[in-house]
């Protein structure tokens, strides 16, 4: 009977799982990382992406609480009880080694699969580890600062197709980000988000989906920037949080931290009138 239930659970759910998606590959250094994906609890692989136990690959709520939970920084802990899977207080960190990157180098992650309905900004931050990022019982300490992000960026572009992430799944579901040059070298949390915003015109409606992926950097500066919280990143009032993308819209405010100093401001190219 219990093996019965379970299985029903799961067929019920592959209609969440095909929608959303995650990042299955990281291609650093012209070598790929295949990562496991952050809703599976069961399986050995040990990499570096970080496991969040979201069966259906669903996404962090942007209600107020929410926003300010710890779920918001790696994504949200496991919510259902299909089988016997393991209940999370909080996203848990990759247990392989963390990919090494060179400090002013590119980093490209590939999704699974993107909904082309799912419109809206790409972001890019880093957290530095205090030791091995592996080591990390969970988020909850790290500090996130924004190394590139992108948005609206063409609004004259037919059926609302004029946002990053239109841009990510016309790119074969690849976005590339450039870690900083300046950066102290040392293992960080790579976060990289997509901010869905079909639902967004009333609040609580955005979808995010927060990535995370542990990172060596070699080479680089002294720079190490001043980050914020996970749950210090966004409000549910942020004017790129609660939007109507549906409307004429000329312009779009990113939400989070601006990108420091010295980073790429954009992985897209730039809409120009």
């Amino acid at each position: 009977m219990h093996s019965t239930v379970s299985a029903a659970a799961l067929v019920a759910l592959i209609p969440l799982a095909a929608a959303h998606g995650f990042v299955q590959n990281v291609n650093a250094g012209g070598k790929d990382f295949k990562l496991q994906g952050p809703n599976w609890v069961y399986g050995s692989t040990q990499d570096a992406g970080w496991r969040a136990g979201n069966q259906d690959n669903g996404f962090v709520a942007s209600d107020a609480a929410t926003l300010a939970s710890n779920q918001i920084a790696c994504h949200k802990p496991l919510a259902n009880a299909i089988g016997n899977a393991p209940k999370q207080n909080a996203a848990q960190p990759g247990q392989g080694p963390s990919i090494p990157v060179a400090a002013g180098s590119p980093v490209t992650v590939t999704w699974n699969t993107w909904p082309d309905s799912h419109h809206g900004p790409v972001m890019n931050y880093l957290a530095k580890c205090p030791g091995k990022c592996a080591d990390l019982a969970d988020a909850s300490g790290l500090k996130f600062f924004k190394i590139s992000q992108a948005g609206l960026t063409n609004p004259n572009a037919a059926n609302n197709g004029g946002w990053a992430t239109d841009d990510l799944i016309k790119n074969n579901l690849k976005n590339t980000v450039t870690i900083p040059s300046n950066i102290a070298a040392g293992e960080y949390v790579l976060r990289h988000e997509i901010l869905a915003l079909h639902s967004a015109g009333s609040a609580g409606g955005a979808q995010f989906y927060p990535q995370c992926i542990n990172i060596a950097v070699s080479g680089g500066g002294s720079a190490n920037p001043a980050g914020t919280a996970g749950p210090a990143l966004y409000k549910a009032t942020d004017p790129g949080v609660t939007i109507n993308i549906y409307q004429k819209l000329t312009g779009y405010t990113i939400p989070g931290p601006a990108v420091i100093g010295g980073a790429a401001r954009a992985f897209f190219k730039k809409f120009t009138a």
